[in-house]
């Protein structure tokens, strides 16, 4: 069944303002409201496992939109993060940390892990899809030019696969390159389609639930 056919009646919302995302979901063909959540604490615990991190921050940014769902909605809530050298790259907070950012990344595999939270009538469904990003030996020049003309300030790890430095520095990756730029649409789709058809059917034991 297409997705379309299992939301009629339903309506999207994403709690993104990433343009990023929301162009990803509205390339599914599936129409969806944006719904900002203000601003949200990022931390996490620090002895949370990397690959559960943005699971965690996805649905810590669900919460304070719970209150504004009608019966109808269903909320979708993402959050990534870059893994390298056992260590969480996050967004740079200027210049200088978005270069040691690149020279970090410069000459190795990566991480790039999406958590994706999904609420419908009081259930959420959670999970995470994970992406090897492998970086040739970036030189300064390349990485100067780079932040420069594209100031990453916005974007975990420093940068954007879909810009000039995804095109001149990534020689491969392994999963989903839409992972990268930000969410995990394929993953997303089918996670979708599953969810929403287990809720309404009416066999359905409707507790709460949360799968990671």
């Amino acid at each position: 069944m297409l997705l379309h056919n299992s939301l009629k009646g339903l309506k999207l919302v994403l709690a993104s303002k990433s343009p990023r995302r929301q162009h990803l979901l509205a390339e599914l063909g599936v129409p969806f409201e944006v719904r900002l959540n203000g601003e949200v604490d990022e931390s996490y615990p620090p002895d949370l496992p990397h690959t559960e991190i943005p699971v965690y921050l996805a649905q810590k940014k669900a919460k304070p939109l719970l209150k504004t769902l009608a019966e109808n909605e269903v909320l979708i809530t993402s959050d990534t993060i870059v893994w390298c050298s056992e260590q969480v790259l996050g967004k740079p907070t200027d210049r200088s940390d978005a270069i040691a950012i690149l020279q970090e990344l410069s000459g190795k595999r990566h991480d790039v892990i999406t958590g994706v939270s999904l609420i419908f009538k009081g259930n959420e469904h959670s999970f995470a899809a994970t992406t090897q990003v492998f970086f040739k030996e970036l030189s300064q020049e390349e990485i100067i030019y780079y932040v420069d003309k594209y100031k990453p300030y916005d974007k975990a790890g420093a940068y954007g696969i879909q810009e000039w430095i995804g095109y001149v520095g990534v020689e491969r990756i392994d999963g989903s390159y839409f992972n990268v730029m930000g969410l995990p649409v394929q993953r997303l789709y089918t996670e979708l389609q599953s969810f929403i058809q287990k809720l309404e059917s009416p066999k359905t034991n409707r507790q709460p639930t949360t799968d990671n």
